[in-house]
């Protein structure tokens, strides 16, 4: 496959796989800035169409990695139907796909399933915005269809670079697909506010299991000590980049079409805030207890996340500490999903390590 191996004129090979998983990664990656950037700008400006910048980067992103995966399967098809051998290292094992009409690396199927189904979303989108004109809020139906196809991309691209994840590009994959899947995690909690309101706060709670179980899937991904400080310290530099990022960027598009700001305008980034700045010491905390149950460093991890959300809530925008029995409350449901999201994102990331092909098949 000419796409996965290539030679420069210093001889200098390059691993079998990076290309196209990098392709892929870097369009995830897109999308994140995309959505950052239009989460800040419904924010700081209010509503939008469909053909604003922002949105371009979504759906270029999108675009990138859906075309990666895309011809990576046709590839793997060809090579496959002429009876070539078929690299494991890029992207797993091929399936058949429509009674094995197509040969398909089992990662970019996935990748390739959320990006095609982005753009089915991005069709109805693109209808809504018709049919209804500015988009106030970001939870709309079509949204949410949006950010959970590229979450189906970003899934398929962790699984990507597990496969190669005892090779060096294989771990910083594996590391920099689970930070940007986790960042992205943060906004689709936003769909637990529709949740009818009780004593526990379902976003502090929701957020707290994804963060475990990805935290948790990544660090038995990488199988090596200190995998999930690494993650969380790759998280905390997406975190920082985009807290300056944001405003910024909103700003000076807001300026180029002409637009003024609200005057409300915290200038607070959106979504860099939505991700915990207790992370790193989840993963501590993960590290440090990996030999118990995974149910205990998870229940540990959620009740530090839900600890702190108040704390950080009031550090970035101010106001007043929630109710003793809201907080206590949401910290016993913090722990109990917690320990849930423990065990799930070590089974998911002993689920990674199998799709790595047996060491005797692997190409430096």
């Amino acid at each position: 496959m000419d796409i996965t191996a290539t030679t420069t004129p210093a001889t200098v090979a390059v691993p079998r796989g990076v290309v196209p998983a990098s392709l892929v990664l870097g369009g995830t990656l897109i999308s994140l800035i995309g959505l950052t950037w239009d989460i800040q700008w419904h924010s700081d400006v209010g509503p939008d169409t469909f053909f604003t910048l922002p949105h371009l980067f979504l759906y270029a992103g999108s675009a990138i990695s859906g075309l990666a995966s895309l011809v990576v399967v046709l590839m793997t098809t060809a090579d496959a139907k002429r009876g070539r051998p078929v690299d494991p290292i890029v992207g797993g094992r091929a399936v058949g796909v429509f009674g094995r009409t197509f040969a398909a690396p089992v990662g970019y199927l996935i990748s390739g399933i959320g990006a095609a189904l982005f753009l089915v979303y991005g069709l109805w989108d693109q209808w809504w915005h018709g049919l209804y004109g500015f988009d106030a809020v970001i939870a709309s139906p079509p949204h949410i269809g949006l950010l959970l196809s590229i979450s189906i991309t970003m899934v398929g691209t962790v699984m990507i670079f597990s496969v190669a994840s005892d090779q060096t590009w294989g771990t910083y994959g594996v590391v920099g697909s689970a930070a940007v899947l986790l960042a992205f995690s943060t906004v689709t909690v936003l769909g637990l506010q529709a949740m009818p309101r009780s004593i526990v706060n379902s976003v502090n709670v929701g957020t707290a299991f994804l963060m475990v179980m990805i935290l948790f899937m990544a660090a038995h991904a990488l199988n090596r000590r200190g995998g999930a400080i690494v993650v969380a310290v790759a998280v905390a530099a997406l975190q920082a980049v985009f807290w300056w990022f944001s405003p910024w960027a909103t700003e000076v598009y807001a300026d180029a079409t002409g637009l003024p700001l609200r005057d409300y305008t915290d200038g607070v980034p959106a979504l860099p805030n939505m991700i915990p700045m207790s992370l790193i010491i989840v993963a501590v905390a993960v590290e440090l207890l990996h030999k118990l149950p995974a149910w205990l460093p998870g229940a540990v991890g959620g009740v530090i996340v839900t600890a702190c959300a108040p704390l950080q809530r009031i550090l970035t925008y101010g106001g007043s500490f929630p109710s003793a029995d809201r907080y206590v409350a949401t910290i016993v449901a913090g722990a109990a999903f917690g320990a849930a999201a423990g065990m799930l994102g070590r089974r998911f990331g002993h689920m990674l390590r199998h799709l790595a092909p047996a060491k005797e098949g692997r190409h430096a």
